[in-house]
């Protein structure tokens, strides 16, 4: 049975288990070809093989980010995708490879920046955390990177500052931690006491870098 054969589609499921299981199966075996072929599926034209071979290789991204990183392009080109899942399934995906891959990122960031900016919350979510993790690997980078990732956390609604906060760590330095630190003080006024809770750990691990 190939690869592809074992995504959920193929083995008439309409959970995420046997993407997941895939997923495992390939790292464990270092299913290069496996995940070329998956790879290879991502514009197939079912709506769900794309959707369940994207799911199946950020899972592998998770768990071996080195088995997808040489497949930074194809999940770029997916960012144009009319599909909103395709995108922010991408996003997670660079995520998983920005630490491997952050120069191929960073030559479309207009375009990650753009998504991450006017996407749904979870493109937003992984958008930000790829950006942040572009930014730490080069001073250039993060000279245009870090006032948007600021801005974000300034714009969005209370409840996602700590989360968005969080996520940009990675682009935090000596020199620009004051501007953080500053913008999420002038933003805890507007948290519920369990959001709080959650800003105060957000903060602790500022203090720390």
């Amino acid at each position: 049975m190939s690869a592809l054969e074992k995504i959920a589609y193929y083995q008439n499921r309409r959970d995420e288990i046997p993407n997941q299981l895939l997923a495992g199966e390939l790292v464990r075996d270092g299913n290069a070809a496996g995940i070329s072929e998956i790879v290879n599926n991502l514009e197939n034209k079912n709506k769900t093989i794309r959707s369940d071979c994207l799911k199946v290789l950020y899972e592998v991204g998770y768990l071996d980010p080195s088995l997808i990183e040489d497949h930074v392009d194809d999940f770029l080109k997916l960012l144009n995708s009319r599909d909103n899942r395709m995108v922010w399934g991408a996003l997670i995906a660079l995520a998983a490879i920005a630490d491997h891959r952050p120069g191929e990122i960073w030559a479309q960031i207009d375009n990650v920046i753009r998504v991450t900016e006017t996407g749904t919350i979870i493109s937003k979510v992984w958008g930000i955390r790829t950006l942040a993790r572009v930014a730490a690997h080069n001073e250039k980078y993060k000279i245009k990177i870090f006032p948007f990732l600021l801005n974000q956390i300034q714009v969005c609604i209370a409840r996602d500052v700590p989360t968005h906060a969080e996520s940009s760590l990675p682009a935090v330095d000596l020199k620009n931690k004051g501007q953080l630190a500053s913008l999420l003080e002038s933003r805890r006024a507007e948290f519920t006491p369990s959001q709080l809770s959650r800003f105060k750990k957000v903060l602790k691990l500022l203090e720390k870098i």
